[in-house]
């Protein structure tokens, strides 16, 4: 290739050449802008530093095999964008405006490097995805979808998917359905920030949380201007002495399946948490995360049917299908849906259309029932592999909680304590837990002389990796 640059070597650099060579045998309708993009690209990326010579438009058009008209156009271009800058007689060079960006895409999604066996709880088992039966729910919906549809939807959700909610969460969930008072929301993370915005806007500034709880709590509540309230716990659930002694107004609450201790609320403190919310004029968040997960009998229901006027019920697929589908559903009092209906409007103008066809069809068709079974299969007999593996090489552990849901309560001896030294060990022979104090309020980790009490995920993993992670836990503690 001609060069006429004099600043190192000018655009006959290799780099830069083989970003245009691509350009050049684009069809011939798209050569110039593909020419253009190309240019801008290797100025932005810095393979074309500012203060670098370009060839002429004609020595350029001869290299590349195109027309003088194609260059001096994207030249032209490129330097009415500020790209190029050019002078009679003085040819055209990179613009000393042009600061090269070097974009690059980092992925936050949480995850554990370098670990051999992750425990830490909250991920279902991806591996589950029906791919077959989306797929086919993805095809069957792209034929048959409306056009009117893929405009800007009801902002509560496509009547279509709240009547078959309303009809699934009736009948497995024991839930009070109303479609008109369900909202499909991205999660029960949007559902907890909408509800909470709601609260805020009347008045309230706190509201009570579970402790130990679920560690996301703090912060959704927070972004809604709520302060959170921790609130212990006894045997039975939520202790009502201190819940009635906080002020509060509002609570969350994962009734089915308490999140992380396992506890499951009896009749008594269910009816008793009820008449505390009738008594203060105040609202009870459920969050049924797992609820269809229960191993020893058939699930409890929601605590919502009890009372739809006192509890905003919350869930989604992110333990039965993927967190990656961002869908759930959120039902409200009549008292708050208006107010709900309007922040959701506001804050997305619906969810998207093609995703609440998809799965409205999934459930009508009787595939997510499916799903469901085929989840608590495989998660039942996950469970029973850790509790066998904790007692094979942790003698006198204890689990405690529930036969139910994603995780368990692991309460080791005082022996494999103290916890601190517990989970360096543990650390370093590359498992990873999660302790139950990062689950309290203080967020302290917890242990000392009462042993290690851990949070142990286990869906996610195949009985041999819950296996095989048991006894390197031990192995480490051995060294």
């Amino acid at each position: 290739m001609t060069s006429s640059g004099t600043n190192a070597g000018g655009l006959a650099g290799s780099a830069a050449w083989e970003l245009l060579l691509p350009a050049a045998s684009a069809p011939a309708r798209a050569r110039g802008r593909a020419l253009q993009e190309a240019l801008r690209e290797a100025i932005r990326s810095g393979r074309l530093v500012p203060g670098t010579r370009l060839p002429s438009s004609r020595d350029l058009a001869a290299d590349l095999g195109v027309s003088r008209g194609l260059v001096t156009e994207a030249y032209e271009q490129l330097t009415a964008e500020g790209y190029l800058r050019s002078g009679r007689g003085a040819g055209t060079w990179v613009s000393d405006a042009v600061r090269a960006a070097h974009p690059r895409a980092h992925d936050l999604a949480p995850r554990s490097p370098g670990t051999r066996v992750d425990f830490v709880p909250g991920t279902p088992d991806l591996s589950l995805f029906p791919r077959a039966a989306w797929a086919a729910a993805q095809r069957a919906v792209l034929a048959e979808l409306p056009h009117h549809e893929l405009g800007y939807p009801d902002p509560r959700g496509l009547p279509r998917l709240r009547t078959a909610l309303a009809a699934l969460l009736a009948r497995r969930r024991g839930v009070v359905a109303d479609p008109e008072r369900i909202v499909v929301v991205s999660g029960v993370a949007q559902a907890s920030s909408l509800v909470g915005s709601v609260l805020h806007a009347r008045g309230m500034r706190a509201i009570g949380v579970e402790d130990p709880g679920s560690p996301q709590h703090d912060g959704l509540y927070a972004a809604a201007g709520l302060g959170t309230v921790p609130l212990p716990l006894d045997e039975d659930g939520l202790a009502l002495g201190p819940l009635r002694d906080s002020g509060v107004r509002a609570v969350v609450t994962t009734p089915a399946h308490q999140y992380p201790t396992g506890i499951a609320y009896g009749a008594r403190r269910r009816a008793e948490l009820l008449d505390w919310a009738r008594s203060v004029d105040g609202l009870v968040l459920e969050d049924d995360y797992d609820g269809d997960f229960r191993y020893d009998r058939a699930p409890v229901g929601a605590l919502q049917g009890l009372d739809p006027e006192r509890v905003a019920y919350m869930g989604s697929v992110s333990k039965s299908l993927a967190p990656g589908l961002r869908l759930g559903w959120l039902l409200v009092p009549a008292a708050l849906t208006e107010e709900v209906v309007a922040r959701k409007r506001t804050t997305d103008l619906g969810h998207p259309s093609l995703d609440q066809a998809l799965f409205a069809r999934f459930v009508e068709r009787g595939d997510y029932d499916r799903q469901l079974r085929r989840c608590q299969r495989t998660y039942r007999e996950r469970r029973d592999v850790l509790v066998t593996a904790l007692a094979e090489h942790f003698p006198r552990a204890r689990v405690s909680g529930i036969a139910a849901g994603l995780h368990a309560i692991a309460e080791l001896p005082e022996r494999y304590g103290p916890q601190e030294e517990f989970l360096k060990r543990v650390a370093a022979a590359g498992i990873a837990v999660r302790p139950l104090g990062d689950c309290t309020h203080a967020r302290g980790g917890g242990g000392g002389e009462d042993g290690v009490r851990l949070v142990l995920g286990y869906a996610h993993l195949p009985p041999a990796r819950i296996r095989a992670g048991v006894r390197l836990m031990a192995e480490a503690l051995a060294v």
